[in-house]
């Protein structure tokens, strides 16, 4: 049930393996930390990872006469979740459906989760422009949707594909928030000096080329493994890391000019 919601992002990416999972969970978790009641919807069905990187595998979902009740990740229930993985019986298990059932269940996800009225609903998408993609675009004509946040690596190969990213969200009318340019350098957890391991600029450049905002730049640091399966937030857990001050200005950007 989407009508109650005041503002919906996608995170978005051509490319898997770039950190989509855990830029939206740490976003959800900034955002509940900045004041705000979150949501986020998981709705990559054959790898759900936001179960995980919140530690609230084996939790239970079920049905209200409302609709889903989805999982609460803190007492206050300012944080909802909602993911195939809390359906699965099993994290092993895989999913293996052709497109109609995927979209029923992305579909029934949508409309039929009972949010409560939340300030910012974060949906978790899969890699590239698929079914999933396209029936969730479909679901959101019906609502106001902010747009969509682009993740992307540095490397020439991850910044093509997003490219094609880029292309989906423009031929679909969604708009695009910005792009996030993850594990852009390593933090050395000694000297806390950056080296580049990777390529650099991909993200800065992929944004002035398709003319729309770069977000931040988020570097690959030793904390973000350390809030792996635990469901912490790193702007309370490491407060005064890289990474914690990229989504304190992430936040910012994102809620400047919207009141929740």
């Amino acid at each position: 049930m989407l009508e109650g919601i005041k503002h919906i992002l996608l995170v978005l990416s051509g490319k898997g393996g770039v950190g989509k999972s855990t830029v939206s969970t740490q976003l959800a978790l900034s955002l509940k930390e900045s004041g705000f009641k979150v949501g986020i919807l998981d709705v990559d069905l054959c790898g759900p990872s936001v179960p995980y990187l919140l530690n609230l595998e084996g939790k239970d979902v079920y049905q209200s006469t409302n609709g889903w009740v989805p999982v609460y990740a803190d007492a206050e229930q300012k944080l909802a979740v909602m993911s195939i993985g809390f359906i699965l019986q099993n994290r092993n298990n895989s999913v293996v459906w052709r497109g109609p059932k995927k979209a029923s269940m992305i579909k029934q996800f949508l409309n039929d989760v009972v949010w409560q009225d939340i300030d910012y609903l974060i949906i978790d998408t899969p890699p590239g422009t698929s079914d999933e993609h396209i029936t969730v675009m479909e679901e959101l004509r019906k609502v106001t949707c902010d747009g969509a946040i682009i993740v992307t690596t540095p490397q020439a190969i991850a910044v093509d594909d997003v490219l094609k990213e880029v292309t989906f969200c423009r031929k679909t009318g969604l708009p695009i928030i910005g792009i996030i340019e993850n594990m852009s350098g390593y933090v050395c957890p000694t000297c806390k000096e950056c080296t580049n391991i990777f390529s650099s600029g991909g993200g800065v450049s992929l944004s002035e080329m398709v003319k729309v905002p770069f977000l931040a730049k988020l570097p690959i640091d030793p904390v973000i493994s350390k809030l792996a399966d635990k469901g912490s937030c790193v702007l309370t857990t490491f407060p005064d890391s890289q990474v914690a001050q990229v989504f304190k200005k992430l936040v910012e950007e994102i809620t400047k000019s919207k009141e929740a």
